[in-house]
């Protein structure tokens, strides 16, 4: 591949997470007591997302929770001298409730990994799910998805670029080349 490549315009990528939030409340049989949990940093606005298209169509919107996974990270000397550790803000129970944990890539399987310590700490909720908007391969753990909005082949020297309105001011997927220089990112874990 040479250059970008878009995997999601702005359409694409409302329309995965609207089959989405329909395929979570189709397998958990409704919103009750469901909460989604947003992995910092993109899989914060995915997870309000979910939430806002769940309420389109249920009678109430899930409750939504911010999830730091820094230091949980199992590459933590590896990311940087000093990480920035953000705010996990998981404002409600997680006992017994089914927990959806919202994240941009899903690439080694690493950050999901970490998630689920990080969540387990919070408490004992009776499921915890996985939703990613893309699934690009190459695991390095037992790790899969629940719900994927798009599964990409790619190449290790290759990279996901999640940009969301929230974070990035516009919403696309692409498909990029690593810079020569770039060792360890692959958008992402």
């Amino acid at each position: 591949m040479s250059g970008k490549a878009t995997l999601l315009d702005a359409r694409e990528l409302d329309r995965a997470l609207t089959r989405i939030a329909h395929e979570i409340v189709e397998r958990a049989k409704g919103a009750d007591d469901l909460a989604l949990v947003g992995i910092h940093t993109r899989g914060v606005p995915i997870a309000e997302r979910l939430a806002d298209a769940i309420a389109r169509f249920e009678p109430a919107r899930p409750k939504v929770g911010h999830l730091d996974i820094t230091l949980y990270r199992d590459d933590l000397t590896e990311i940087a001298l000093q990480p920035v550790v953000k705010r996990t803000d998981v404002p409600f129970d997680v006992a017994g409730l089914r927990l959806v944990v919202c994240d941009d890539v899903l690439y080694t399987g690493r950050t999901a990994r970490a998630a689920l310590d990080a969540l387990v700490d919070l408490g004992r909720p009776a499921v915890i799910q996985y939703a990613v908007l893309v699934d690009r391969g190459h695991r390095e753990l037992p790790i899969r998805a629940d719900y994927v909005g798009k599964n990409v082949p790619t190449r290790r020297d290759e990279v996901v670029k999640v940009r969301l309105e929230e974070t990035d001011g516009v919403d696309e997927v692409v498909l990029d080349e690593r810079p020569a220089d770039a060792a360890g990112a692959g958008g992402t874990a």
